[in-house]
């Protein structure tokens, strides 16, 4: 019941005239942003961080979560309507939701689509709204070593639950970690790799980082590709919306599952693109009439769109408790919680109620406000992929470095963001994961003050990581994710060796 009451004290905050503008701009924005394949949510958050420097924190997280919630909703218009997912997420979407608008049926897969997506958001907020206050009283109890402990739970299951190459995702993470280095030791007040720069005493801005890896680096990617954007013509009416809801109690067990996969991958480092591919894979494994996906079934959009909503709500679950963005945009929402002079973690359930209430609430209302703007403007979404990316690129770009100026008011700034473009774009181009790269941008710096923290309290013995259940815990279960692909492989090493030796066949024996 304490949630509960602690929820309708969100809705107090949230439901005044000034918020519920910001949220409805916000939505719009975010669809915008979900429909340009040159963008995507992270990009459009970290873009337009900055401009929320000057407002009040509970105002300003509404206005940057819904642009999530609307760039998770917009991302199916183009892989539905153009078979171009606006979102990395989407790209599972394109499987049976370009063959229904291929067929005329558009209006019913955007329908399932937008459906699904609320339903994942709603079942992931309902998680959090009473799973995080829980997590967040247990990690009360947290010093430097239980900290460092869960930083590195968090960075070894980037690598054990990654999809990605495990090399290139260590890869990621020591370059992120590189970068933190670069500026003061906040614990010895020396000075690190500046190379006698005094532009280089700052650091390397985690904003700036983000808008020039995100922004910079997909436009650059986009402009090589050169979409040609050629797609189908989309209007919904009362009458689809009704008859396609009529259908969904059939296939209540593929929204229950896919929610149930994208809660998990999104509390863990897993994400919505690997919840989206596995909520389809999933229910293509499981239905009883396997034929059909890939040409045009409704669940083939139910499911992945479920899966990557649920995903991508809850992965602020642990940003919320813990301080641990489970996404690249709880990520950037966790520098935005720094520069606003919050501290993600479980001291932010006692001191600032009204912030954290007031965004649980935002994610209900923001997700039915979305459904209902997504239903009646998909015509117009979808039209703005009719204009020409040369003339949308180059508005992109200066957006991006304002944001990037804004930060700190510094021209230099401007070219870190263009390199960080550069190697966004070098990343993107070999298959790197950027997820484990701004990780280690957010985190690096406070892992190796956590841990150099421990080790002082501890007179340098590394014992202190098992001093208690707890930390030990947390500790011995980093490690194991560490090597999880490690005996993955092992044992199917293992296994294909057995599986050879029993196929042997005897040689035939002689009857002379």
């Amino acid at each position: 019941m304490d949630q509960l009451s602690s929820l309708l004290h969100g809705f107090e905050v949230l439901l005044t005239w000034h918020n519920m503008l910001l949220m409805l701009v916000g939505i719009l924005l975010g669809i915008f942003v979900g429909v340009l394949p040159g963008l995507g949510g992270p990009n459009g958050v970290a873009i337009l961080l900055p401009l929320t420097f000057g407002m009040e924190p509970t105002s300003a997280i509404v206005l940057l979560s819904c642009i999530y919630w609307g760039a998770l909703f917009g991302g199916a218009i183009t892989a539905i309507l153009f078979n171009i997912p606006g979102e990395a997420w989407s790209v599972a979407t394109t499987f049976d939701g370009y063959p229904m608008a291929q067929k005329g049926q558009a209006g019913e897969a955007l329908t399932a689509a937008f459906t699904a997506s609320f339903f994942g958001s709603i079942v992931a907020v309902v998680v959090i709204t009473f799973l995080a206050p829980l997590v967040a009283g247990f990690a009360i109890r947290f010093g430097p070593p239980e900290f460092f402990a869960v930083y590195l739970l968090t960075f070894c299951s980037f690598i054990g639950l990654g999809r990605e190459d495990k090399h290139k995702i260590v890869i990621a993470l020591t370059i992120g970690f590189l970068l933190t280095q670069v500026g003061m030791d906040t614990v010895s007040g020396q000075l690190r790799m500046t190379f006698g720069s005094t532009e280089m005493l700052r650091g390397f801005d985690f904003l700036v980082a983000v808008i020039g890896l995100f922004g910079v680096g997909e436009i650059l990617l986009t402009m090589e590709e050169s979409f040609s954007f050629r797609g189908q013509q989309a209007k919904i009416n009362p009458r689809v919306v009704f008859e396609t809801w009529k259908k969904m109690p059939k296939y209540y067990m593929t929204l229950f599952r896919s929610s149930a996969i994208g809660v998990w991958l999104g509390i863990t480092p897993g994400g919505a693109i690997a919840a989206s591919f596995m909520g389809y894979s999933i229910a293509k494994q499981v239905a009883r009439d396997k034929t059909g996906f890939g040409q045009g079934r409704i669940d083939g959009v139910l499911a992945p769109e479920t899966a990557a909503h649920a995903a991508g709500t809850s992965a602020l679950l642990p940003m919320l408790a813990l301080g641990i963005p489970g996404s690249g945009t709880a990520a950037v929402l966790l520098g935005g919680l720094m520069v606003w002079g919050l501290q993600p973690g479980p001291l932010l359930f006692v001191e600032q109620k009204d912030f954290v209430w007031g965004l649980i609430a935002s994610m209900y209302l923001g997700n039915i406000v979305g459904l209902i703007i997504v239903l009646a403007t998909v015509p117009l979404f979808a039209a703005v992929l009719r204009v020409p990316f040369a003339t949308i690129a180059p508005m992109i770009l200066v957006s991006c470095a304002v944001g990037a100026y804004a930060v700190q008011n510094a021209t230099f700034d401007i070219w870190l963001m263009l390199l960080f473009g550069i190697l966004g774009y070098v990343f993107k181009k070999l298959n790197y994961p950027l997820a484990p790269l701004v990780l280690a941008l957010v985190l690096g710096d406070k892992a190796e003050d956590a841990f150099r923290q421990a080790m002082i309290g501890a007179r340098g013995s590394m014992w202190v990581f098992y001093s208690n259940p707890l930390v030990g815990t947390i500790t011995t279960l980093g490690i194991l994710l560490l090597v999880l692909p490690l005996l993955s492989d092992t044992f199917a090493k293992i296994k294909a060796r057995r599986a050879g030796t029993h196929d042997i066949v005897p040689p035939p024996v002689s009857e002379a």
